[in-house]
């Protein structure tokens, strides 16, 4: 069930219906505002539009790094899986032998 929940972005309040857990909704807002702000403090002088654009970039731009992470370290325990079958297999090859 959707429940509001009060959360600020550059001293600004919104009203936001989620899912989540009310302390979830919180966390995300606060590592969204803490990009609104490090954007604010390192442009100066944009709009809250623009800030909110270069943070959705910003923000989909980790997603992504991690994404590939993920995918990254996925392949590498599939690749690591696949040589200790290979290993258990000419072991367990060898034990059968007369």
């Amino acid at each position: 069930m959707e429940k509001p929940v009060r959360i600020k972005l550059l001293d600004r309040e919104y009203l936001v219906k989620s899912d989540e857990d009310a302390a979830r909704v919180q966390k995300i807002a606060q590592y969204v505002s803490e990009k609104f702000i490090e954007i604010n403090e390192n442009t100066g002088g944009l709009s809250e539009k623009k800030i909110a654009v270069l943070a959705a970039f910003n923000i989909a731009g980790e997603y992504f790094q991690m994404l590939q992470k993920r995918d990254d370290l996925v392949a590498n325990i599939e690749r690591r899986t696949r040589a200790l079958n290979s290993h258990i297999d000419s072991v367990t090859t060898q034990v059968k032998r007369p």
